[in-house]
């Protein structure tokens, strides 16, 4: 009998590396392909481009591979449990660095089952981060960008969104990152804010500006990025016109929009008592969400039921029922808002809403109750964090304060220490040198 030899892969990207360490694997037997699952790399890298099933596929028809199966950890050590290879192959690039822990942890469970580990020679000139990189300058495609939230919600505990309102907050979010100790942390998608966009645009956040005017700051985003969006569709309009939206921003590459069940003019939440809308009615409300629901083409795209009732001083039990008809009414998820600080309210919506229903997603906002770490928001069954308006906030005082220290100075030296160098600036833009 051949000796069953286990390699490890994300198969995202197919190099001449890759073929490689297959046939060397093939020598010591037949080669068995743990392919990484969406959820086993999310949480460590970057979501792949292609869906695992299309990872499969391309996988399973390289010559030498006589088998692929899941691998739905980040850890070699399950599978190499469960199926006690004779030999684990890999590349000598994990003896430093961050899966040189792993390596670590191969070797004993290797050594304890009777294994052995073969490593080889990595590659040169071969950079699959490198290649990765190159695709992110290349772009995305509408349909694949769309697809990314669902495989995320699926893939990850929870779902790191922020505000973009300009193609330059979003390439800074494309790009941020933060090496901790569990991995490299990054947003996973972007917020596209009505509030911060009428901000930035000079105009009172009333929704009175239509989605042409709306779509062209969405464009600069969508351009010069390639990570999910999120749209802000206030209260969607009319039916009439909310499938409209709905085919327009599908169209576009958007993943999800969100719709709040508030009627009349326009007043930001956030705004205290005087501020309190009227909340809609909940059959008109059902209604839009399932002329959207029809009005869109694909499976993936999303409409998210943004609940206002503990805004307009209502019941949690009245959210949690206005909620079930939403989602009997064909909504993907449910987004619940609250001004109250302790963040009790939503905690209390969240936890009964995921016994009611396990599988719907729940964003949450948490800019009032933002003593929570998105460990513990997703503790109490929440799905997505939007941090909502932060990058234009955080750009309000800096500008400000240039501003300021260059009229007050009548030159601008003394500002060169609040200013990041233009160059850096541009070295976030695609194409430039």
């Amino acid at each position: 009998m051949a000796k069953k030899v286990y390699l490890g892969l994300t198969g995202d990207i197919i190099h001449p590396g890759i073929i490689n360490i297959i046939n060397e694997g093939a020598k010591y037997g037949d080669v068995v392909v743990g392919l990484l699952t969406d959820r086993a790399i999310a949480n460590h890298k970057r979501l792949p481009y292609l869906t695992y099933e299309q990872r499969r596929e391309v996988v399973q028809n390289l010559r030498n591979v006589s088998e692929v199966v899941p691998q739905d950890e980040w850890s070699y050590v399950p599978n190499l449990e469960r199926l006690k290879p004779d030999y684990i192959i890999h590349g000598d690039d994990w003896k430093s660095g961050p899966l040189s822990r792993e390596r670590e942890d191969v070797f004993a469970l290797m050594k304890r089952q009777g294994g052995q580990v073969v490593e080889i020679p990595y590659t040169r000139g071969i950079d699959s981060s490198a290649l990765v990189e190159n695709a992110k300058r290349i772009g995305t495609t509408p349909e694949i960008r769309m697809k990314a939230l669902r495989r995320l919600i699926e893939a990850k505990p929870v779902v790191r969104i922020m505000e973009a309102h300009s193609g330059l907050s979003g390439l800074i979010i494309e790009s941020a990152e933060v090496e901790k100790e569990d991995g490299i942390h990054r947003f996973d998608g972007m917020w596209s804010s009505s509030l911060t966009d009428s901000t930035d645009k000079g105009k009172p956040d009333i929704e009175a500006v239509d989605l042409t005017t709306r779509l062209q700051s969405l464009t600069d985003i969508l351009e010069c990025t390639t990570k999910p969006i999120i749209y802000d569709g206030d209260t969607g309009g009319l039916p009439e016109h909310f499938v409209f939206t709905v085919r327009t921003l599908e169209r576009n590459g958007v993943s999800a929009v969100i719709i709040e069940d508030k009627v009349g003019l326009k007043k930001n939440s956030l705004f205290g008592t005087e501020a309190k809308q009227e909340i809609a009615p909940a059959d008109e409300f059902c209604r839009k969400i399932a002329e959207g629901k029809k009005a869109q083409v694909t499976k993936e795209f999303m409409i998210i039921a943004r609940l206002e009732e503990l805004i307009a001083g209502r019941t949690v039990d009245e959210a949690l029922e206005r909620a079930d008809l939403y989602v009997k009414a064909g909504a993907d998820g449910v987004m619940i808002h609250s001004k109250e600080k302790s963040g009790q309210d939503i905690k209390e919506f969240c936890m009964r809403f995921r016994a009611l229903y396990k599988n719907v997603p729940i964003v949450l906002v948490p800019t009032t109750y933002n003593q929570f770490t998105e460990a513990e928001l997703a503790a109490w069954g929440a799905n997505v964090i939007i941090y909502a308006n932060h990058m234009l906030r955080a750009a309000y005082p800096a500008m400000c304060r240039c501003a300021e220290t260059i009229l007050r100075a009548e030159r601008s030296l003394e500002a060169n220490d609040i200013c990041m160098p233009i160059k850096q600036i541009l070295e976030l833009i695609p194409g430039t040198k």
